[in-house]
């Protein structure tokens, strides 16, 4: 048996493939950490530094130029994009969201993902949808690879000679192959363009840009890397490459640092670039002008963003009273808002690893060098000893702030001040002081996003976050010995310090015990509560019946049916509702009441499922939090469509209302009339109306349900008001009527009527029910939902959704699905969609089935046929 069947069938595979594409990510940059450290060997750090520190500002203002240049040819990117989708935008918010998905997806890496995140956020706020981001997300990298395989290919057409240290074939092969190569590039797309040719993936067919659009996307592409390529020219030492010469071997370096998928290219693009400099250029210039393309090409862009972020909340935060423009643009600023947890977070991951890094790194200026002399040494090493832990500490903190923990907000605040500290006692590392200093400024509007009272995660440590923290401490190792090379090694150096008599074993003994136990207790006491899983008491469910009354969802009554757990907010503004069914914790709707208090809820919702290894899930909720289940990583499946009728429209007056209008006077004729009994209703009625309920349930061979729907429980019926039907003076039907003191939507739960009804019973109860209500002042009447409806069973779509559309084409066996919605269609209502919300990998037919078992009672009700 091989090495790969045995991995396969021992089931091995399944548990490494999520991952495997950050352990390949991982080890590609260790790959090229090594290969940079072997190029590196001869340089001193403190040469690199002094010339970072030694570069002229001139040629930093040129190169911040041609960085703010490249950016704005970036913009250029969506702009083009939204062009080619046929969509239109205010430039301000094209500005916007390109600016900032390019700055943090370069930054972070994973740019189409990252970057595409972050347009969702910004360009969904204005009715884009998420086919249209995503179609803008492969327009801009389909572009950028195209643009730099024309720039790269003409550039080695025109000096061949630019790759001769990197490859053993001609020059004149290789001005072959570039010539080739750029006329088959130009040729085909020129064909396409013109020809308006289609492409189907996945399902989803794509034309071609036109002749112009395409045309004028190169030249953004062109002036991109052209700018790109620009800036770390400047930074470089003179030498005799010339520019298109320099320009063939960024583009490879481009080219190798995507295909390495390592954020950034880190490593593998440095490693070309040194390579195949000229030998004239002194290595430790080079890596100067490196480390400075990094710092201005990605860092600055990237501080940018943070300041325009934290602008943003501090204007969101202080401004009441704005103009009609600032009123039109505030979803933007909304979504930009959302973007924040993680912006701070990737900030605070990158100060984590500042520090640890600085307190490897030596003194590389005269000052430090004086005030190690002059300082005692407990204050030195303590100071390098605090920083190395304060690093450690962010990096875990930094997780929470991407899950908008408060408690992570407040640590990384004092985190970030007790860093100024230790770099000041650190070799009076000002530089180092300031630039925390300007972080905590940047944190602080901020402090609205992270409203999680929950501890800070479930597995800080998961494995991806721990690859992660590999990588880091590998690349510290690399900079420390980097750093120290020339120190002769002794396997005393780690220990010796302890044993010194100015610092006995003892105290650094205890400093570092303290420290771990620290991040120990970091790590322990930031995890997330318990939440209780019992049934709402009395005084949970009459302060839900407070919160309900405020807000204006009528489905919301369903926390009253006493079958359900609530998960209160810290406030007692909001609630949510939910059951534990197996291993699955299920939510009943979005969270109920204040709107802002949603995503704190949902957070701690989710977060108290994982922590009792159980699957979260979001039954029947609507549309308006779709974005909150994308960040929380959680996959949408539509179940159905719910019909909902604008009362004020809603009348018998036209010829589109005339079969109403006829089976309501027939109605009227034939002895029936309506009646609307106000809560609570008297006993005797209430017999009468479980007669008619335990007949029903007869006659349908069926028994109560629970959950999603109430059942007939007089204690629950006395809450609301019950609409009856009467044939000759008895009553024939009736449905408990769910409403709030909003007065917006109304709806009804129990709907059931004596098996000798007369026909057209149930047309009569809704029309005269609705007509009521809109006499009452209400605005929308739901009809409830229509499951399975709306779904399309299309080429490239989940199976779930195909085998939705699937049952609900031919299920009538079963269910009569298609009757349902034709029954309500009939009062002209708009059908809103209604999802189920669970983790992305979970079973969804286990999910269904402990969905099915809650609302029937059990799986012995779901199995088990009367």
């Amino acid at each position: 048996m091989s090495i790969s069947q045995f991995v396969r069938s021992t089931g091995i595979w399944t548990r490494i493939k999520p991952i495997a594409p950050y352990i390949l990510t991982a080890g590609l940059f260790a790959l090229g950490a090594f290969a940079l450290y072997h190029l590196l060997k001869p340089v001193s750090f403190r040469e690199v530094m002094d010339q970072v520190r030694g570069t002229p500002w001139h040629i930093i203002a040129l190169a911040l130029l041609a960085m703010f240049t490249g950016y704005a040819a970036l913009i250029g990117y969506d702009w083009s994009a939204l062009r080619y989708i046929g969509k239109k935008l205010p430039f301000p918010v094209v500005a916007t969201g390109g600016f900032l998905g390019y700055a943090l997806g370069n930054t972070l890496g994973a740019g189409p993902v990252t970057g595409g995140a972050v347009r969702y956020r910004i360009y969904s706020s204005l009715g884009l949808t998420a086919y249209d981001i995503a179609a803008i997300a492969v327009f801009g990298s389909l572009s950028f690879g195209l643009g730099a395989t024309i720039v790269g290919f003409g550039a080695l057409a025109y000096h061949p000679f630019a790759l001769q240290s990197l490859t053993s074939i001609s020059p004149q092969v290789l001005r072959w192959v570039g010539i080739v190569a750029l006329i088959v590039s130009l040729g085909l797309l020129a064909a396409l363009a013109i020809r308006k040719s289609e492409m189907t993936v996945r399902g989803h067919s794509f034309q071609t840009p036109s002749l112009g659009l395409m045309t004028g996307q190169l030249l953004f592409t062109a002036l991109d890397i052209l700018m790109a390529a620009t800036v770390l020219y400047l930074l470089l030492p003179p030498n005799d490459m010339g520019f298109a010469t320099f320009l063939a071997v960024f583009a490879a370096a481009i080219f190798a640092g995507v295909a390495s998928h390592v954020p950034g290219g880190v490593g593998v693009f440095e490693t070309i670039i040194i390579t195949a400099l000229p030998a004239s250029v002194p290595v430790d210039q080079a890596a100067a002008g490196l480390l400075l393309y990094r710092l201005i090409y990605y860092l600055v862009p990237f501080g940018l963003a943070l300041v325009l972020l934290a602008l943003t909340e501090l204007r969101m935060a202080s401004t009441k009273v704005q103009s009609p423009r600032m009123q039109a643009l505030a979803p933007v600023f909304g979504a930009v808002s959302s973007i924040v947890p993680l912006a701070m977070s990737a900030m605070i991951f990158a100060s984590g690893v500042f520090m640890l890094f600085s307190a490897v790194i030596p003194a590389s200026s005269e000052v430090a060098e004086d005030m190690e002399l002059l300082l005692p040494l407990g204050f030195v090493e303590g100071g390098a000893l605090l920083s190395s832990a304060i690093g450690a500490a962010l990096l875990i903190i930094a997780h929470g702030m991407m899950r908008r923990i408060e408690g992570a907000w407040w640590l990384a605040i004092g985190s970030l001040a007790i860093g100024i500290v230790a770099s000041l006692f650190h070799g009076l590392d000002y530089e180092r002081a300031l630039i925390l200093f300007v972080m905590i400024f940047i944190l602080l509007p901020c402090k609205r996003e992270f409203y999680r009272s929950a501890r800070l995660t479930r597995s800080p440590l998961s494995l991806r976050w721990a690859l992660l923290l590999g990588s880091i401490i590998v690349a510290g190792l690399g900079v420390y010995f980097f750093a120290y090379k020339a120190t002769a090694y002794s396997h005393e150096l780690w220990w010796q310090f302890a044993a010194d008599q100015s610092a006995p074993r003892a105290t650094r003994a205890g400093l570092v015990g303290a420290l771990l136990i620290g991040l120990f207790a970091l790590l322990s006491a930031l995890r997330p509560p318990k939440v209780a899983a019992e049934l709402a008491s009395p005084e949970d469910t009459a302060l839900a019946r407070t919160i309900i009354a405020t807000q204006a969802n009528p489905d919301a009554n369903f926390a009253l049916t006493g079958d359900k757990s609530l998960l209160f907010s810290d406030s007692g503004r909001s609630f949510l509702m939910y059951r534990v069914q197996a291993r699955s914790w299920i939510a009943l709707g979005d969270p109920v009441g204040d709107p802002n208090e949603a995503a704190q809820l949902a957070w701690e919702f989710v977060d108290a499922a994982n922590a009792a290894n159980a699957r979260p899930v979001f039954y029947e909720v609507a549309a308006d939090n779709l974005a909150l289940w994308a960040e929380m990583g959680l996959a949408m499946h539509k179940m159905g469509e719910e019909a909902v009728v604008s009362l004020s429209d809603f009348s018998l007056e036209g010829s589109h209302r005339k079969k109403l209008r006829t089976a309501y006077n027939r109605a009227g004729r034939d002895g029936l009339s309506f009646e609307m009994l106000n809560a609570p209703v008297d006993d005797a009625t209430m017999d009468v109306l479980q007669q008619i309920s335990d007949q029903w349930l007869e006659d349908k061979n069926s028994s109560e349900k629970q959950f999603s729907v109430g059942r007939f429980d007089k204690d629950y019926l006395r809450q609301f008001p019950i609409a009856v039907v009467r044939h000759d003076g008895r009553i024939v039907a009736f449905a408990n009527v769910l409403r709030t003191e909003i007065k917006e939507t109304a709806t009804i739960d129990l709907m059931r009527h004596v098996s000798d009804a007369p026909s057209g019973l149930m047309d009569y109860l809704f029309t005269t029910l609705m007509l009521s209500l809109k006499e009452d002042g209400f605005s929308k009447f739901s009809l409830g939902m229509a499951p399975l409806s709306g779904l399309e069973g299309r080429r490239g779509g989940r199976w779930t959704t195909k085998l939705g559309a699937l049952v609900y084409r031919h299920g009538g066996h079963f269910y009569n699905f298609d009757g349902l919605r034709n029954f309500k269609d009939k009062f002209d209502p708009e059908w809103e969609p209604r999802f189920l919300v669970a983790p992305a990998r979970a079973n969804i037919l286990l999910i269904a089935t402990d969905a099915a078992a809650l609302i029937a009672g059990g799986m012995r009700k779901v199995v088990v046929v009367s």
